[in-house]
């Protein structure tokens, strides 16, 4: 019997060239599935690494998703990490070059690392891309305004900034729309957001970060019910994970916390979650034994490469 990891790779490998017509609806596909610093992490020698440092296959990159607007021909792309330039490639190769190289707009959650810094990548010395809209809150968009090297992108029209406000409803086509809502976590440059996408006839829940379900002002259950799939924050799986720091100081909600909130829930509610944003620590990136307790409890693990 083939071992998970192998079961993942085929399904990214199967993932790969998809032919979608102008009839298909609105598609989200996931370009990486890692906490900021990705997979392996720098500097991490230890058991939960070694692995990815020595077979590039189980390297993972940072959080990002692409969505898909077949009718129109466009794309957006949901985060812009430092893998942006390897994401927007996987993104041209697997659906087989058919739409513009560069994103129709990005949307970023918030100012930390794995989530903006590859916006860089977007200015003279790299891309020197031509107004690619930035959709972002609006202390976001202050800071990258504000603050060089990123404000040298608006200056030279790299970037367009579009301020949002939480609970805007943001129309990109027939069959698009995205809604930024605030979530707490740690806001040391711009505010978080989460993002629900309505694509093609679905709906989509994206919160990559988040400090605790319990701190927002929304019912986490509730959320998940009236959507038809959820990417959610699994930094962590269980607040003894990490060694050599305090978890403390970096709050997000374990897989266990997430996954007792839904203990009473249906399996059609709990098959909604798809767990993201994993840190390098994390087993659900390299273990057979907890990537099989969590899909047999009925909860999906999130897979580079696949279309949701």
């Amino acid at each position: 019997m083939k071992s998970f990891c192998e079961l993942w790779f085929l399904l990214f490998m199967f993932s790969f060239n998809w032919n979608l017509s102008a009839q298909d609806s609105s598609t989200v596909l996931l370009l990486g599935i890692a906490q900021d610093g990705s997979y392996p992490h720098m500097g991490c020698e230890a058991n939960c690494c070694k692995p990815a440092w020595k077979d590039s296959k189980k390297a993972r990159m940072g959080v990002s998703l692409a969505v898909i607007d077949p009718q129109n021909k466009k794309w957006y792309l949901f985060e812009a990490t430092p893998d942006i330039s390897k994401q927007i490639h996987l993104f041209n190769q697997l659906t087989n070059n058919q739409y513009p190289l560069m994103p129709d707009g990005i949307f970023i959650t918030h100012a930390h690392i794995g989530h903006y810094s590859g916006l860089m990548q977007l200015g003279r010395e790299v891309k020197n891309s031509k107004e690619i809209p930035v959709f972002g809150l609006e202390r976001f968009c202050n800071f990258i305004k504000e603050n060089g090297p990123w404000s040298q992108l608006v200056k030279l029209n790299n970037i367009v900034l579009q301020a949002i406000n939480p609970d805007q409803k943001i129309v990109l086509s027939a069959s698009l729309s995205v809604t930024a809502f605030t979530v707490p976590h740690r806001d040391e440059f711009s505010e978080t957001a989460g993002f629900k996408i309505n694509s093609g006839g679905k709906s989509y829940l994206f919160i990559p970060d988040i400090d605790k379900w319990n701190l927002w002002n929304r019912n986490i259950v509730d959320e998940v019910k009236n959507v038809d799939l959820a990417f959610l924050d699994a930094t962590f799986y269980s607040m003894d994970e990490l060694k050599s720091r305090n978890i403390q100081e970096v709050p997000h909600p374990t897989v266990k916390e997430t996954m007792d909130l839904f203990l009473n829930e249906s399996k059609a509610c709990k098959s909604k979650i798809v767990f993201i944003h994993m840190n390098h620590t994390n087993p659900l990136i390299w273990s057979k034994r907890y990537q099989k307790e969590v899909l047999n409890e009925g909860f999906k693990i999130g897979i580079q490469g696949e279309r949701y």
